[in-house]
């Protein structure tokens, strides 16, 4: 099974259901973050592996009324799940952004979208030359919890299609390798901020609660929960 057969024939579909539509408005909130902290001003932002759209709908309601957005989508049933969140301003395309040979925006994403691409270094190539700005967020899923937990990597590869794991430094060294300029960088801790139902999560809520306050970097090394919004060029 390649990498983009899951996304097409419905298996990573079947196993995540909602497409994190719960978390969008927590990341488009951080991606606001990242514009308004260094005062960008986009006009055109597209999204590579839009998902079923949420974050682009959740960033139309919070961005200027000129913004043009674009999300382009491999699976046949999340671009069938954007059409309920089309508005005047936002364009669903079922296609790959590299498919596309004369277009340039203001800003592209990838929210959490190039780990779970095989040849991610070539797909951090492409993506370069068609944006001003870059807006990543990566799962940082290697820690040491993870490690010596090593089921955690397998399931994650099995159910959610992370062929790559991430730390902080990886993942930064890899953006700088295909010929990114780090501009800026944060944590978004998930493992902390966001709800969760299950009885493990929550009780390791508290110890990455009290780490990330010391550290949060050192958090993320050793107990993960943490992923990495980056601002590139």
């Amino acid at each position: 099974m390649n990498d983009n057969s899951i996304y097409k024939n419905g298996h990573y579909f079947n196993n995540n259901p909602t497409w994190s539509v719960e978390d969008s408005p927590w990341k488009a909130r951080k991606i606001v973050e990242m514009l308004e902290k260094h005062k960008i001003e986009p006009k055109t932002i597209c999204e590579v592996g839009c998902g079923v759209g949420e974050i682009l709908s959740q960033l139309y309601h919070q961005l200027p009324d000129h913004v043009e957005y674009h999300g382009y989508e491999i699976s046949p049933q999340a671009y069938d799940l954007c059409q309920q969140r089309k508005e005047d301003r936002i364009h669903f395309h079922l296609k790959e952004l590299k498919e596309e040979k004369d277009v340039n925006f203001d800003v592209i994403m990838a929210i959490d979208v190039f780990e779970h691409v095989e040849d991610y270094l070539t797909f951090l190539r492409d993506l370069r030359k068609k944006a001003t700005f870059k807006i990543f967020h990566i799962p940082l899923g290697l820690s040491v919890q993870t490690v010596l937990r090593d089921s955690c990597l397998v399931d994650s590869w099995e159910k959610v299609g992370h062929l790559h794991n991430f730390t902080e430094k990886t993942a930064l060294t890899a953006l700088r390798y295909t010929g990114y300029e780090i501009v800026d960088h944060f944590f978004t801790e998930h493992g902390i901020e966001l709800p969760s139902s299950s009885l493990k999560r929550n009780i390791m809520r508290i110890p990455r609660g009290i780490l990330a306050m010391i550290n949060k970097s050192l958090a993320a090394r050793l107990l993960g929960g943490s992923s990495l919004l980056v601002l590139a060029k």
